[in-house]
């Protein structure tokens, strides 16, 4: 009835496939690894608790009105405080921009850089949430593969000269779909072949605080300190709670302004009480406490789940061993569907979420992401073990 109605931005964007399988785990039966989602219990509740009734009676009315887009100085000041520290990196609040969680960030980027046909390189496969929001401006994707440790370089040499890309988006940390973390000889060599381009970096870091393994290790960010045209982009949704929606983009000054400047006309700015709840909660909590228990709780699931796969799954199923952040990309014998293996796994009450949507223009492919985040260690074996059962019929 409307169809003549709707933009064709709309109608090119396909829906989060993540989503619609969600609808499909609602059944308690199902043992899901399908969505992305933090464990509940590593929520800091009590604290968030005092942090509310704290901000109630210091700020008033304040937290309840509308504020600036640019986000709130504390909080923005804390995150420059943090990466400075950590990072060494030299940020003043004009290079911080609060978000409504980093998916908005992404849409606010497309917005910004995307023309209709301009080339964005990612990596292969990519997070499919960046997919869905730069399809909605009409970007022209092309893909770079990933190997071990990081992007293929001779692929990403390839690619740039061939097609000459405007902006790029990586993920160099515990990349979601795969878990894959790029060395630190592999960012060096990425960033020599991009150096020279005339492109824009995007690197998205939901994960990086999340290492489990080798914890003291901070991997630089590509180019870091090197070179203005880079975007990184944060978020509290891992590390405090995912229900406030806030994330973070920190990039230069000018780009900064031009992003509020969408955000003014997109959400006039992020929600300002949960701006208030976290800043107040970072200030007066010891974070890294706090994800150093996130941590230990990530790496035990993971270990039951790399456990379970390697005791019940077949030799010639290969699957990643992260070091940190939430998934396991598992690959399945070539000729195999990770699609129709759903629908086998769905009927023994096991959901996951299959490759297709990770990729650009390939379908019915071998390949599947695990989250072992969200489901203690026997559910996760349990899991496991049923996921089995139809891999023994491929």
């Amino acid at each position: 009835m409307f169809e003549k109605y709707f933009s064709k931005r709309i109608k090119c964007t396909p829906s989060s496939f993540i989503r619609e399988i969600l609808k499909v785990t609602q059944n308690p039966q199902i043992i899901s690894f399908a969505g992305g989602l933090p464990n509940p219990i590593s929520f800091p509740q009590e604290e968030l608790k005092i942090s509310m009734n704290r901000i109630a009676d210091k700020f008033g009315a304040k937290i309840y009105q509308y504020s600036t887009t640019a986000g709130l100085d504390s909080l923005r000041e804390y995150i420059v405080q943090r990466y400075n520290k950590l990072r060494g990196m030299d940020l003043t609040l004009d290079n911080v921009i609060i978000t409504t969680g980093s998916q908005q960030a992404l849409d606010l980027i497309g917005k910004v850089f995307i023309n209709e046909g301009d080339k964005v390189m990612v990596e292969k496969p990519s997070y499919l949430g960046l997919l869905q929001a730069f399809c909605l401006y009409d970007a022209d994707f092309v893909q770079t593969d990933l190997v071990e440790d990081g992007l293929d370089i001779d692929c990403l040499k390839k690619t740039l000269k061939d097609h000459k890309p405007k902006l790029a988006y990586l993920i160099p940390n515990f990349q979601n779909p795969t878990g894959l973390t790029y060395s630190k000889e592999n960012r060096k060599e990425v960033f020599e072949a991009i150096k020279d381009e005339d492109m824009i970096l995007i690197q998205d870091d939901p994960y990086g605080e999340l290492r489990f393994y080798d914890e003291d290790e901070i991997l630089p960010y590509i180019g870091q300190n090197q070179s203005s045209k880079n975007i990184y982009l944060g978020s509290f949704s891992k590390i405090v709670t995912p229900g406030m929606r806030l994330g973070y983009v920190i990039a230069d000054k000018e780009i900064i302004k031009m992003i509020e400047t969408a955000k003014q006309a997109s959400d006039l700015h992020s929600n300002i009480f949960g701006q208030y709840l976290i800043s107040d909660y970072l200030w007066n909590n010891d974070l890294d406490k706090h994800i150093s228990k996130i941590k230990k709780l990530y790496k035990t699931q993971a270990e039951a789940m790399i456990g379970a796969m390697e005791e019940n799954f077949a030799k010639n199923i290969k699957f990643t061993r992260p070091k940190g952040g939430m998934f396991s990309w598992v690959t399945l014998p070539k000729g195999v569907s990770a699609v129709k293996l759903f629908d086998k796994a769905i009927k023994k009450n096991v959901a996951f979420v299959p490759g297709d949507p990770f990729y650009v223009g390939i379908n019915n492919v071998n390949t599947l992401r695990l989250n072992y985040t969200n489901a203690d260690c026997d559910t996760i074996k349990e899991g496991i073990k049923r996921l089995s059962e139809p891999l023994k019929e491929i």
